[in-house]
């Protein structure tokens, strides 16, 4: 390792891309519940899916962060040790809606129906809602104290970890999650910490596997 990589300072943008992916998708998540027809089982399975892949992803994110980062800022950060046990409430606040999401999304895609579909909806509403309260936070007044605090190489194994814990299989599609609203300078950064192999993986079928899956996700969405 070398001794700028041991150092305090690093740069935490490429999170900030990431909670983009979690906030479009649990925003459009209700509106794709709420379109599936009454009974329509086969169009209720592709949205489950995508429901847990999200919330996978998500459960992932945060057992990092409450894993890798909390304790560092608790032991060197310079700063209210509330606004970290804010944060921590928080998690614990989405992991609870999230715990009960999987009876949620296993009935609606059961059944189609529209109290399933309903009930479902209605609690990912709530789970939208209660992450776009976090993340806003998080990015407002944790980041800044993160990217002064950790090293380039506690970053980097976070950045690791939130890899290895995508399925090998989903790899590509979900770069393009992370990269759909990315800037040219946000994505050619991004890429930058991704293995040559799965960059050319995502240039070859990646981009448009998840255009294809997105659009039959979002069909009748407006």
């Amino acid at each position: 390792m070398s001794t700028t990589n041991a150092l305090p300072g690093c740069d935490t943008h490429d999170m900030v891309v990431v909670h983009r992916v979690f906030r479009r998708e649990f925003a459009l998540l209700p509106r794709m519940v709420r379109a599936v027809p009454d009974g329509d089982v086969a169009r209720a399975a592709v949205i489950a899916t995508h429901a847990r892949e999200m919330t996978s992803l998500l459960h992932h994110h945060h057992t990092a962060e409450d894993e890798m980062v909390w304790p560092v800022l608790r032991e060197r950060a310079t700063l209210d040790l509330w606004l970290v046990e804010r944060m921590e409430t928080q998690h614990e606040a989405v992991d609870g809606l999230l715990g009960g999401l999987d009876e949620g999304i296993a009935r609606f895609a059961g059944t189609a129906g529209p109290t399933e579909r309903r009930e479902l909806a209605s609690l990912l509403d709530r789970l939208s809602d209660a992450l776009v309260e976090h993340l806003d936070e998080e990015e407002a007044s944790i980041l800044p104290v993160v990217a002064q605090t950790l090293t380039v190489a506690e970053w980097e194994e976070l950045a690791r970890r939130g890899m290895a814990a995508m399925r090998k299989p989903r790899l590509l599609v979900i770069l393009g999650h992370i990269l759909e609203d990315a800037d040219p300078d946000e994505r050619a950064a991004f890429l930058a910490h991704v293995p040559a192999p799965a960059r050319l993986g995502y240039r070859l079928v990646g981009r448009r596997r998840h255009r294809r899956e997105t659009a039959t996700q979002r069909r009748g969405l407006g």
